[in-house]
């Protein structure tokens, strides 16, 4: 976004103070164009100033000019147009002075406002930095080359209409601006190779290369020019040395920092699995001399103490040993003319073996951190000066086995965001809790690939879960450190399982099954059953919502209200389903099957959220005759009957299994019913065998058979919905076949009814 898009939003009279000399409307003709160029990097009264001034402002009068012939305002424009011209043509470095100020004040009022300014605008202004340097440079190349044609006259007096100067001088400080725009070159690169490490936790990132080339090509071209023109001074025998010293240390930073890995290698690597990888080198299509063989690029595994001592030496050392095995390690180093770029290409290389170095304290194997080096040795034209270049990834954590992948992304995740330039591979071991939140964000959105990313109040459970603290408010965490032990090291609480892979089973489940559910905004996800027992408890008779499990990795779970006849609210959580469950049956599929789900919270019917989601169901025959089948989805919940006593929902249950055709065992006799409407005894108030009640127990136990006032109610379990209604009252004894054990009420002693499991979900 531009500088001028926020600033068209802002009130005018915020920039009244600034219309003095330059009128609003005739900003507004202007927009983008003119923060696009570069008023804010001339300073001086130069020659070069003077001229860029000049050159500005016949550009901005021919943009004025053309916009007014498309405005309805012609006549009006064109007076200010030539207002302009009239104050501005004898002294344009006065015109620069005013659009510096009015491009300042803008800067200033959004940042007052936003805090910050946009991206785009800071790497727009830095590259026309650089432009205007790369012009002064080559306009003082042009400036030497035509002292150096005049000739110098006595002491080395320069003559002729130029302003008198001593040619060493000039070429000082050409040389001086040649090392200033070879940092800015070095900066920018540094800021690639950053860029590209953050992409690979699903940031941004602008991969081509041809910018960056260009600008060490121009370099290049300004270091062979301004080298000519030192070997032509012999008047300063002693600054000679210095000169050239200086001029060639420029060309060596830019060889071998125009070295780079264009695609990186696989940040985790397991062994024995084939990988790719592209290096290329920026300034060889200029500078590579041919040669009879081509030159090869090598491919070695280094440790993290091996990467840190070539770094220290920058780069000047040459590996000793390589720290694993790999296979198909070195590929030619090649020139396309028709691209213009100078790569090699590794297509098909394999670590068939690592050397694992020693781990530090209570590292694991997954936090080993090592990288590839790529080096190479040529020989660059057309000084035939040799050079070896040598590159290293970014750091690699190799695994020999898949349960190891998970952890080894944990490690590559944190090291990604957080390590900026440093030493290899240190990285900090405790981050601010909100630089840890754009990183779990950038890291969700990319591997979803979703343009949804994550709330405040998903931050805020994400939060109470990885520090362990639920009584702290938002503003709380904003504060708080978290370390790497806390993000993938300590087990959470109650669990068997981290917080990243926790989170990255999370990140798995959407990815895979839950994408279009998330873009839209269906999943709640980040919530707490706490949380949703407390949205939900006031709301409507089946309301719900959708949340990621909390205690099972790669879960997504249904909560949902439900109401007794006494207006009592309950919510319930449905058993979680995993990416396994989804691809058998899809989220949207088992919504619908689900009747007692009505209204998505706080109040969307369910049918017009998820109705797009719906898959078309088939009726009738198929092509082939056959007649379709579908899976349903139900939910098991067992109901105590109300109105039966303990004996008789027994007698139904049994009744049930028999019609059902159910060859299941009886539950085990330890697992006693919920408080049963009639009472139930406790352990040794009369109890028979399995704890049923032998004798009455007055206002508690069972009265006996034959006085029994059951009301006749079906009996459900919720599974197969199948309903047997029982044989009204208890008006005599069942009948108990020979060897049947009774209780003392002459009952069969049967094993406790199946307490219930409300939430446990089930496709028929």
């Amino acid at each position: 976004m531009s500088l001028w898009n926020l600033v068209s939003h802002m009130p005018p009279e915020e920039f009244s103070s600034l219309s003095a000399e330059f009128p609003r409307s005739l900003r507004c003709l202007l927009a983008e164009w003119l923060e696009n160029q570069p008023w804010e990097f001339i300073n001086g009264s130069d020659a070069f100033c003077s001229s860029m001034a000049s050159r500005l402002l016949s550009a901005m009068l021919e943009k004025l000019r053309s916009a007014a012939s498309s405005d309805g305002q012609q006549s009006q424009i064109l007076q200010q147009v030539s207002s302009i011209e009239n104050t501005f043509r004898r002294d344009p470095l006065r015109l620069v002075a005013v659009v510096r100020a009015i491009l300042e004040g803008e800067k200033a009022a959004v940042l007052k406002r936003d805090h910050h300014l946009p991206l785009s605008f800071h790497r727009r202004q830095e590259e026309l930095k650089f432009s205007l340097g790369l012009q002064r440079l080559q306009h003082r190349v042009r400036e030497i080359q035509a002292l150096c044609e005049e000739g110098p006259g006595r002491d080395g007096a320069v003559q002729g209409p130029m302003a008198p100067r001593e040619l060493p001088t000039l070429i000082l400080e050409a040389v001086k601006e040649l090392e200033a725009a070879k940092q800015q070159v070095l900066k920018r690169i540094q800021i690639w190779k950053r860029q590209q490490q953050l992409a690979g936790n699903g940031a941004i990132f602008e991969e081509d290369l041809a910018p960056l080339q260009k600008r060490c090509e121009n370099l290049v071209e300004v270091y062979f020019q301004l080298q000519e023109q030192v070997m032509a001074v012999s008047t300063e025998p002693d600054l000679l040395p210095r000169l050239l010293e200086r001029l060639n240390e420029v060309l060596s930073s830019l060889v071998k920092s125009s070295f780079l890995v264009e695609k990186q290698p696989p940040q985790v690597l397991k062994t024995q699995t084939k990988f790719q990888a592209n290096v290329r080198f920026l300034l060889g299509p200029k500078l590579l001399k041919a040669a009879p063989k081509p030159y090869v690029v090598r491919a070695d595994m280094v440790t993290e103490k091996q990467a840190r001592e070539l770094e220290l030496s920058n780069y000047s050392n040459t590996l000793s040993e390589s720290t694993g095995e790999i296979v198909h390690n070195t590929v030619a180093l090649e020139t396309n003319p028709t691209s213009g770029t100078c790569c090699a290409n590794f297509k098909n290389v394999l670590l068939k073996k690592i050397k694992r170095c020693e781990r530090k304290g209570s590292e694991s194997v997954t936090e080993e951190k090592c990288a590839v080096l790529f080096s190479t040795s040529v020989t660059l034209s057309p000084s035939n000066v040799s050079i070896h270049l040598q590159v290293l990834s970014l750091p690699i954590v190799v695994i020999v086995h898949g349960n190891q992948d998970n952890n080894a992304k944990a490690t590559v995740l944190w090291d990604n965001a957080f390590s900026d330039i440093r030493v290899p591979f240190v990285v900090a071991d405790r981050v601010p809790w909100d630089k840890m939140c754009d990183t779990l964000n950038l890291k969700f959105m990319a591997e979803v690939q979703t343009t949804k990313g994550l709330l405040k109040e998903h931050y805020f459970f994400l939060a109470q879960k990885i520090f362990n603290d639920h009584s702290a408010s938002p503003e709380d965490f904003q504060g708080r450190q978290v370390s790497w032990a806390q993000f993938n090291k300590e087990i959470l609480p109650g669990r068997g399982f981290t917080f990243w892979q926790w989170f990255d089973g999370v990140l798995d489940l959407t990815k895979r099954c839950l994408k279009s559910y998330w873009s839209d905004r269906l999943i709640m996800g980040f919530i707490s059953k706490q949380y949703v027992c407390k949205l939900l408890s006031m709301e409507p008779d089946g309301t719900f919502l959708l949340r990621f499990s909390d205690s099972e990795i790669g879960g997504v779970t249904i909560a949902y209200v439900i109401r007794g006849k006494d207006g009592s609210s309950q919510v319930e959580n449905i058993q979680p389903f995993s990416a396994k469950d989804l691809s058998i049956r899809c989220l949207g599929d088992r919504i619908r099957d689900l009747g007692q789900l009505r209204n998505l919270y706080p109040n969307i019917p369910k049918d017009q959220a998820f109705g797009s989601h719906y898959n078309k169901e088939q009726t009738g025959k198929d092509g082939r005759g056959y007649v379709s089948t579908a899976i349903k989805m139900t939910v098991e919940r067992e109901r105590w009957v109300r109105g039966l006593c303990w004996r008789c929902v027994h007698m139904g249950w049994g009744l049930h299994r028999a019609l059902a055709g159910l060859s299941i065992p009886w539950p085990p006799h330890s697992v006693l019913p919920p408080a049963h409407p009639h009472g139930l005894p406790h352990s040794g108030q009369g109890g028979g065998q399995g704890g049923h009640p032998s004798t009455p127990q007055q206002g508690r136990g069972c009265s006996p058979l034959s006085e029994c006032s059951c009301s006749p109610q079906p009996i459900t379990d919720g599974l197969a919905s199948l309903a047997v209604p029982l044989p009204g009252p208890c008006l005599q004894a069942p009948r108990v076949r020979p060897g049947t054990q009774v209780d003392g009420g002459g009952h069969p002693a049967l094993p406790p009814f199946p307490p219930p499991n409300p939430g446990l979900a089930h496709l028929e």
